[in-house]
């Protein structure tokens, strides 16, 4: 019997409605149904199951929520292989692709009509004094961000230096990261098969200051110039953010991970990108 996990998100999904119904739905089709929810307990209206446990052998993983949850569970299954196929429940939904009126299309997915892309992820790292204090991973990106005031900051290829500005700070993305902060911030938008590292200044205060598309075998190297007291933060994916100190370096290079994230119907990513975030005239 086929293993199929549910990741809700409580939040987006009251009292997991959605959740109890695609459950119902999938085990009247002979699939073995775990309930694994994202953020916290469901309030005991399934049973759950630990991620962690439920992913072993599993052959799908389906997120309930939005592209949060996705970026939420991408980590924690990166290294069992399992795609993600993504269920929107939220605003734009960008990496999760269905929406909740689709059923009979999720049902079809499950039941294997689906397309399995890799995504390339990052490796994010802090050094200080030459040790590493901090290590993670990420689908979409890695945000430094000065908090309240600007900070001072530079990037290195290498030893070769890539850009030295003052700002708000700057995104290191993969190019599934290309359609959120970065290109909020005025980063390109980058076919999210390819393989790159994007580089992108936030409200830098230097007009020379520009979006950089790296080499995938980039390692890429950020140093906060002397913060004199400024706070300034890395956050990964959005999740907890961890404060920098003088001396730190954040270093970015590709992951030997991927994620698997699941394509369903006929849309291009040119379609959904407009769709998504403006409109074809």
């Amino acid at each position: 019997m086929e293993r199929i996990v549910l990741c809700p998100n409580p939040h987006r999904d009251e009292g997991l409605a959605f959740t109890l119904q695609t459950k119902a739905a999938l085990e009247k089709e002979g699939f073995e149904v775990l309930v694994s929810p994202v953020y916290g307990n469901a309030g005991r209206v399934v049973e759950e199951t630990p991620l962690a446990k439920a992913v072993k052998g599993a052959s799908l993983l389906v997120t309930l929520g939005g592209d949060g949850t996705i970026l939420r569970v991408a980590p924690a299954v990166m290294a069992e292989n399992v795609p993600i196929l993504g269920v929107n429940l939220g605003h734009k939904g960008f990496l999760a692709e269905m929406e909740r009126d689709d059923m009979d299309m999720l049902v079809a997915a499950v039941k294997g009509k689906r397309e399995v892309i890799p995504r390339m992820m990052i490796d994010v790292c802090i050094y200080h004094g030459g040790r590493a204090v901090f290590a993670d991973t990420a689908l979409n990106d890695a945000v430094i961000n000065g908090i309240v005031r600007s900070v001072h900051l530079t990037a290195f290829d290498g030893d070769k230096r890539i850009i030295s500005f003052s700002g708000d700070g700057i995104i290191l993305c993969t190019p599934t990261g290309s359609t959120g902060y970065c290109m909020s911030a005025g980063g390109p938008l980058a076919e999210p098969g390819g393989e790159s590292i994007i580089l992108t200044p936030i409200c830098a205060h230097d007009l020379a200051a520009r979006s950089f598309v790296l080499g995938s075998d980039k390692r890429v190297t950020v140093r906060p110039d002397t913060l004199e007291g400024r706070r300034c933060i890395l956050s990964v994916d959005g999740r907890n953010p961890i404060d920098l100190c003088d001396g730190d370096e954040v270093i970015v290079t590709k992951s030997e991970y991927k994620t698997l994230l699941v394509h369903v119907g006929t849309k291009s990513f040119y379609d959904t990108a407009f769709e998504k975030l403006g409109e074809r005239t």
